[in-house]
């Protein structure tokens, strides 16, 4: 991979990561206009590092607080029922279905799943699914939508489910997510908020497991590149978090379903 090449799709992956258009089908295509060759999950999935970087940046707070009471409750200094540590959990409980998805498909992921054709799919299906789960959102009455507070052991798990789907390029992490959440009857902010608490943990077990498997493969990778797209990624991924959370608050996803028709 070239200086050039790692630059435009470390911005690719920062503008991308957090909005629901789908990352990894916007580094499929763009990286394909450098060559014949998908980029591949494994870079995907490390530059994916960066942007998680901003999550944890950006959220720290809330962050610290959750681990730091979730393991005080553990030594029994905190009440178990306390919403921090619930909130601790019910991530730990949303990232299993990504988690075990992921190992026992990954063979499948990493070459078949590939596909444009099927990328293409995704984005145009998950177009549909997200513009209907967005309408159903705008008709419910003023102050009737969910929010984190309200967030049940068996929503966590549901929302982990729709995560889960972002395994397929075209689908997009945030977008199934915050789809599902809408489905739910949760407010767009408080589905976006869980979908980036819940990435942290599935994010960065897959970035860490492919620098592990590039780093023994007997061809030396080119990391220089692959430090700089992920630390581009980084910048722009804090940026568009901050960003995103405001528009959402007061605008719908249309303009999104739109591009992703576009786009497939």
């Amino acid at each position: 991979m070239g200086w050039l090449e790692a630059i435009v799709l470390g911005l690719v992956q920062g503008l991308t990561e957090f909005l629901p258009i789908s990352s990894s089908a916007h580094l499929s295509v763009v990286g394909r206009f450098f060559g014949d060759e998908d980029p591949g999950a494994a870079f995907t999935a490390i530059t994916q590092l960066g942007t998680e970087a901003a999550v944890l940046i950006y959220f720290r707070k809330d962050i610290a607080t959750i681990v730091t009471k979730w393991f005080k409750a553990l030594a029994g200094k905190v009440p178990h029922s306390d919403p921090d540590v619930r909130m601790g959990w019910l991530v730990i409980v949303g990232t299993l279905p990504i988690g075990l998805l992921g190992v026992l498909f990954q063979d499948l992921i990493e070459t078949k799943l590939r596909n444009l054709w099927l990328t293409a799919s995704m984005l145009l299906v998950f177009a549909l699914v997200i513009g209907v789960a967005d309408r159903l959102a705008a008709r419910r009455p003023q102050g009737e939508a969910k929010e984190l507070q309200q967030l049940s052991w068996g929503d966590g798990l549901k929302f982990g489910l729709w995560q889960s789907l972002a395994l397929i390029p075209g689908v997009s992490r945030s977008g199934g997510t915050i789809a599902g959440g809408l489905f739910m009857g949760y407010s767009r902010v408080a589905a976006a908020r869980y979908s980036f608490l819940l990435a942290i943990p599935a994010v960065l077990a897959s970035g860490l497991m492919q620098v592990v498997k590039i780093a023994d493969d007997p061809v030396a990778p080119q990391w220089g590149p692959i430090v700089v797209a992920t630390l581009i990624s980084f910048v722009v991924g804090y940026a568009v978090i901050a960003w995103l959370l405001r528009y959402i608050s007061s605008h719908d996803f249309t303009a999104f379903v739109v591009y992703r028709i576009v786009l497939a």
